[in-house]
């Protein structure tokens, strides 16, 4: 099991080499790989679901769940005993497909660990988020009213309206210099911080979503107390992230009082962890 400081010196690292549009077709690639692993089901499995999600999200529409973007443990195992099948003991011609395959192993593994920086640097969606997922928070909202902040693109936000509820998206939009977030926005996203736009609709809703705030940045325990103080004592906070990992300060995770836990349980089933942040779903009073 790695240390939280090793994963993060992983994941740094693994920023740094992550496939962009800039420097390769990244669905180009997952598509060389598929016709090259044509023969291997549970790869074809994993490359489909990034195709198919990727042409969703392109598309405007909320993708489906992920499964854990992983390449089987026995993959080079059975990729030897179909080729021996295949082929005689001495035919180079399978000498050749095994290492051309052996090859392009680690590279696919590789991709597919960097779907997520695909979607971040293409998109500007940080949080992966699923049509299952957010009909799941829909029913949890149910009629009441809620307040998006740090909303980027308005993922949620966009499939929360399409699903009838009442959102505020907003976002101070302060990133658009640095990433994709706030540069395509699938609604229009009201510019106003997260402590300045808790202000304005406390009274009017009964939840606030954040969801990925950064590391580093204590605007998240702001956030807690901005919502403990308000009139509103019905006001909830619905967050998204990786506990003491990659998203949300240190220091939040110390003060958050986690309640509806059943509750949250639920709305996890369509958010699982598809790479190595295990981002999960969380009530907080």
């Amino acid at each position: 099991m790695l240390s939280n400081k090793q994963k993060k010196k992983l994941l740094k690292n693994k920023k740094q080499t992550a496939l962009t549009a800039k420097d390769t077709d990244y669905i180009a690639e997952m598509k060389h790989y598929r016709d090259l692993f044509k023969d291997y089901p549970s790869v074809v499995f994993l490359i489909n679901n990034v195709i198919e999600s990727d042409h969703l999200i392109k598309s405007g529409i909320l993708p489906q769940d992920l499964p854990e973007l992983i390449l089987p443990n026995n993959i080079q195992d059975e990729i030897f005993k179909k080729i021996n099948a295949k082929f005689a003991k001495d035919d180079p011609q399978g000498d050749k497909l095994w290492a051309k395959l052996s090859e392009a192993l680690p590279k696919l593994d590789k991709a597919l660990r960097n779907y997520r920086d695909y979607l971040e640097e293409k998109y500007g969606m940080w949080a992966y988020i699923s049509a299952p997922f957010v009909k799941d928070l829909a029913e949890y909202i149910g009629k009441n009213s809620v307040l998006e902040i740090m909303a980027g693109n308005g993922y949620i936000s966009k499939g929360l309206r399409n699903l009838g509820v009442k959102v505020y998206p907003t976002d101070s939009l302060t990133w658009t210099k640095e990433n994709q977030t706030g540069k395509h926005q699938l609604l229009p996203i009201e510019q106003m911080d997260a402590i300045s736009a808790i202000k304005k609709y406390a009274s009017e809703v009964n939840y606030v979503i954040m969801s990925w705030s950064p590391d580093k940045d204590p605007i998240d325990q702001q956030v807690l107390q901005e919502i403990r103080k308000a009139d509103n004592k019905q006001l909830k906070l619905i967050v998204i992230g990786e506990k003491n990992g990659a998203t949300n300060s240190k220091k939040f995770w110390e003060l958050a009082k986690f309640v509806d836990e059943n509750q949250a349980k639920k709305l996890n089933v369509h958010h699982q962890p598809f790479d190595l942040i295990k981002d999960q779903v969380y009530l907080v009073e």
